[in-house]
């Protein structure tokens, strides 16, 4: 091969790698500071929106505590479709049900383990209608987590085989910060049996 077309292809493939490595997370200082900055503005609607839930009763709000932050709990999942999707009915905090639809199952290796965990689509007929979480609990609850678990948002892409799970956002429901809130428990397939060291813990 001329060198006069190595140099155009040694480009190419530099940006490729610029641009796969962009939609990874970039540099580990971007994205800590990326991760700092939703702690800081998650900090922020606690202490003062209209939404939050210490406010809606009064109550005295002083910090959220998280774990380092550590990027290894950042892991790409395998999307598992499910053709005959069930609804789900999950036990809630204060005893009632709500229903959800299966979406997919996803699937990934953490700490030298597999994993498989169900990814729930709401059904509720308000605007969060049609988004997708994920409701997990860990060797961690009721130690250093919320005893009912912790949760993720998961994007929704279309046609999409893959997810990025970033337990690094893992965040509380209402109900630990509230009583008088409802809030389901995971699933039993999402009990993880090792402990999530990442993300949000319990709020005292």
């Amino acid at each position: 091969m001329k060198s006069s077309r190595i140099v155009p292809i040694i480009i190419i493939l530099a940006i490729a790698a610029f641009v796969i490595y962009s939609m990874m997370g970039g540099s580990p200082e971007n994205y800590e500071a990326t991760v700092i900055k939703d702690r800081a503005e998650k900090d922020e609607f606690m202490k003062s929106a209209a939404g939050s839930p210490f406010l809606k009763d009064s109550i005295p709000f002083d910090q959220l505590t998280y774990f380092p932050i550590d990027e290894t709990y950042r892991v790409k999942a395998n999307l598992q479709s499910i053709d005959k999707k069930k609804v789900v009915i999950l036990s809630t905090s204060d005893g009632l049900e709500q229903k959800y639809l299966e979406y997919a199952f996803a699937e990934f290796q953490l700490k030298g383990h597999s994993h498989k965990l169900l990814i729930l689509e709401l059904m509720d007929s308000g605007p969060q209608r049609g988004k997708l979480f994920l409701a997990f609990a860990d060797e961690t609850s009721g130690v250093d987590t919320y005893g009912a678990g912790r949760y993720l948002d998961i994007k929704k892409v279309p046609a999409a085989t893959s997810v990025i799970l970033d337990f690094n956002l893992a965040y509380n429901p209402y109900c630990a910060y509230n009583d008088s809130y409802s809030c389901p428990f995971p699933p039993r397939e999402n009990i993880l049996k090792i402990p999530i060291k990442a993300g949000e813990k319990n709020y005292h």
